[in-house]
């Protein structure tokens, strides 16, 4: 009997797939018992039903790796609990390598493995081919093997949770679909249904939870919520038994041919993931589409089976079963969706699992669950936080283009920072065509294109990629050594840029920012936006304008996250308002010993380090424009912010191009800034600073206003921390690492530091955060995050020990500061 359908819900989830579920079995865990999910056909008829079923827990952030491996505990788990079968089997995973370079990749995957706690072993061609012996091994270099990974049957998941969250008090109501999400004042409130009867009704809800699937984005567009995903058809095929396939074979890997295979029934299941995808529905998703395939097709399929006849011969003889078309939904960057919408209160997003979804599902159910549960995620989610998306990113064109790329991503080899091609350029600065013509080669973060670098005269901009030095380092290093010895210019247009404004201005970010930002206008404030937890929501900087009014600057990837933040904690009785202005300034960052001549002779302002201090921000003339100076810097050297308005920004940057030849003035890209800024030790948001770091593991506590009385957010976790010793009892520490000496090693992040201890004892000690080639010191140079089990992470023990860095199984000495090894005193930039 269908169940009854209340009037009343604290909690609707739309979707009935294994998200969906896992959100409403974890909800109910958590003890809210007032949940009702509602699936427009039966449970996982969408995209759960043909998927894989395969569950590998490693991934490239710790924190989505901590996601996975608590899908897997899970999922071994649910059977007992709620006496359904889920098909899971912990038969353990291979990756074979038929390249170097694919070796390399897997030799830093088992370092990778390591640093996060996961299981991971490097084994010869001979080894997987014992523990695989239907597979063709003379090809290959090696492998890993991940013995905690496994598979499981997806559509007897779904139904495992389902259970689960029944025996809770969820209601669960099938054949019913959604035909209106309901709003009020900036909220979602509810949701309206018809069920396939012909009945009608309307839930008001506190809290609604889109888990459409690849219906997802139309749900979304029924309350104004973007979410940027796009179908596209996914294959895999099913043989008949093939001698040799054994229950307990491990799920294999042959990324090099893009390709999967597990068993099934005594045969396999061979997909893949081809490199030129075939998106679907462009016209939208036929109704009704339940537990419906796509037509074969075999001329798409070709390079998958082509791959699969070479790793494993037995497929010639094989019959094949079953072809499976199944169109599954993916994202511009190949990470899941996950949050509240920025757009809407209390309207939630879980979707987007690029053929994922059964590994992800269990640990992303869990985090949302907590996320609606406190309001705010409890772990750093941003790889997958729907904040890291804006409205521009729902243009259906786009999505098209784009995820004929990124579905073929989960086997193209990882380069260290590469780049997508699809869908770009996009997002352009001012002065985009002035820096092509330069010789630029352009990055992509938040659709901006931003220059990496610049080719010298004759040379093509471009990555030649390899996991050792690439092509462009040479010429990253100019600009790097230009702006420590000369000056450098870089275009930052990319940064976020908001205007904060109103009689209650101060007030509102006295609370929401972690520093005193009660200063003169005209100063500005380096500060962090902490949760209640004490820990890193972002870092910016902040301008007073004036009297009622700031300026706030922050990272290009954070535009719509740090903006809802902030949004979020303006009371709506205070006079008080936010604005996205980035799109309405450049900013040009002049940097270096040199930049304070240059500025003076094309400006009547007085740059003096007394007219013009460190921190000091003003409206200058410079030359014809009128633009907004501000004495920072994120590269370790004298330099200023020139914040241009986007109509005089090409006259700017000529006119410093101009003056600048005479002063040694070098065009820059962010590979420079990367290896300048690591050099000094300055954090960054995503890696050194994520919502699991607090400011005394990061160093930072300078920067919060703990020695006053004024109240902010995060202020009593904080306190309660320098009560139990503060910086100097913390299990985890940020600090620098260097190979020294190690001219010709390139580390790129994500490598595994060793400590050898006073008694010789060797284990794990973190993992390096970010990476780049000091070109000032000479060697390769990051910042980690180095834990402690036993105790602080003090300088004693710090320096008590002595270092490795797993570089893809090389183990290279390191050498940890915990000051910047550049400038420690920042005598150059306050000069």
């Amino acid at each position: 009997m269908s169940p009854v359908i209340p009037s009343h819900s604290r909690v609707v989830i739309i979707g009935g797939g294994i998200i969906g579920c896992s959100v409403a079995y974890h909800l109910t865990k958590l003890g809210w018992k007032d949940v009702v999910l509602l699936e427009q056909g039966q449970l996982s008829c969408g995209t759960t039903w043909h998927a894989a079923g395969l569950v590998g827990q490693l991934r490239s952030q710790e924190s989505m790796t901590k996601l996975i491996r608590y899908s897997t505990q899970l999922y071994s788990e649910l059977e007992a609990e709620t006496g359904l079968g889920t098909g899971w089997k912990q038969c353990g995973s291979l990756s074979v390598a038929r390249t170097a370079e694919r070796m390399t990749q897997l030799r830093r995957t088992a370092a990778v493995a390591r640093a996060y706690g996961v299981d991971c072993e490097v084994i010869s061609p001979a080894q997987a081919g014992e523990l695989w012996p239907v597979m063709r091994t003379d090809d290959l270099l090696g492998a890993v093997w991940l013995p905690g990974d496994g598979k499981a049957n997806p559509t007897d998941l779904t139904q495992a949770l389902a259970r689960g969250a029944r025996s809770r008090g969820a209601v669960i109501a099938q054949d019913t679909k959604i035909t209106a999400i309901h709003t009020r004042d900036g909220r979602a409130t509810g949701v309206s249904w018809r069920n396939k009867a012909g009945d009608e009704g309307r839930i008001e809800a506190e809290i609604v939870v889109n888990c459409a699937g690849q219906w997802a984005r139309q749900v979304g567009q029924m309350c104004g919520v973007t979410v940027p995903l796009h179908s596209a058809e996914h294959y895999y095929i099913v043989t008949e038994r093939i001698a040799g396939v054994h229950p307990d074979l491990p799920v294999m890997r042959d990324p090099d041919g893009f390709i999967y295979f597990k068993e099934e029934v005594g045969g396999l299941v061979m997909g893949g993931f081809e490199p030129n995808a075939k998106p679907w529905g462009m016209q939208g998703i036929p109704e009704p589409f339940e537990f419906q395939l796509l037509p074969d097709d075999w001329d798409q399929f070709e390079i998958l089976m082509e791959n699969a006849l070479i790793r494993v011969p037995a497929l010639e003889s094989a019959q094949v079963k079953q072809f499976y078309n199944g169109p599954e939904s993916f994202t511009p960057d190949n990470n899941f969706i996950l949050g509240e919408a920025p757009e809407l209160r209390n309207f939630y997003v879980g979707a987007g699992f690029n053929s994922m979804g059964i590994a992800s599902a269990g640990g992303a159910g869990m985090a949302l669950a907590e996320w609606i549960v406190a309001g705010d995620p409890t772990m750093d989610l941003w790889p997958v936080d729907i904040r890291r998306f804006a409205g521009f990113n729902g243009n259906q064109s786009w999505l098209h283009d784009r995820v004929r790329e990124t579905l073929g991503l989960h086997y193209a080899m990882p380069w260290p920072n590469r780049e997508l091609d699809t869908a770009r350029p996009f997002r352009r600065s001012p002065l985009y065509a002035h820096l092509h013509a330069a010789g630029a080669n352009f990055g992509s973060k938040m659709g901006w294109e931003r220059p990496n670098f610049f080719a010298p005269a004759g040379q093509s901009p471009e990555i030649r990629y390899s996991f050792g030095q690439q092509n462009w380092l040479p010429w990253s290093g100019a600009e790097h050594r230009a702006c420590r010895e000369a000056v450098a210019l870089f275009d930052m247009s990319s940064f976020s840029k908001y205007i904060v404004k109103g009689a209650d201005a101060e007030a509102v970010l006295q609370y929401v920012m972690s520093n005193d930002v009660a200063v003169p206008p005209g100063q500005t404030v380096y500060t962090a936006m902490l949760n209640d937890r004490g820990t890193y929501e972002s870092d910016l900087t902040v301008t007073r304008l004036a009297h009622d009014q700031y300026l706030l600057v922050t990272g290009s990837a954070q535009t719509t996250r740090d903006f809802n933040y902030i949004e979020r904690l303006i009371p709506a009785d205070k006079r008080c308002a936010i604005v996205d202005v980035t799109g309405q300034y450049a900013v040009l960052a002049v940097m270096g010993p040199r930049s304070r001549e240059l500025l003076q002779s094309v400006s009547r302002t007085d740059f003096s380090n007394q007219a013009f201090p460190f921190g000091t921000s003003k409206e200058i003339d410079l030359g014809y424009a009128t633009v907004r100076a501000t004495r920072l810097t994120y590269v370790g050297e004298l330099g200023w912010e020139l914040y241009v308005p986007v109509e005089f920004a090409v006259g700017v940057h000529d006119t410093l191009h101009e003056a600048g030849k005479r002063f040694g003035l070098v065009n820059a890209g962010y590979y420079a800034i990367e290896s300048l800024r690591i050099e000094k030790g300055y954090r960054a948001w995503s890696r050194e600073l994520t919502t699991d770091i607090h400011p005394f593991e990061a160093g930072l506590s300078f920067a919060c206003k703990l020695n006053t009385d004024i109240p902010f957010r995060g202020r009593e976790a904080l306190l309660k921390l320098r009560a139990a010793g503060g910086a100097a009892q913390v299990r985890r520490r940020v600090a620098v690492v260097t190979l020294d000496g190690a001219s010709e090693a390139m580390l790129w992040g994500g490598e595994a530091i060793l400590r050898t201890a006073p008694d010789g004892t060797v284990r794990p000690a973190g993992f390096v955060t970010s990476a780049a080639f000091g070109h000032t010191l000479g060697c390769p140079v990051g910042m980690g995050l180095l834990a402690r089990a036993d105790g602080p992470a003090d300088a004693a023990w710090i320096e008590g020990g002595k270092y490795h860095v797993d570089l893809a199984g090389e183990l290279l000495p390191a050498r940890i500061h915990l000051r910047a090894p550049y400038d420690p005193a920042s005598e150059r930039t306050k000069a």
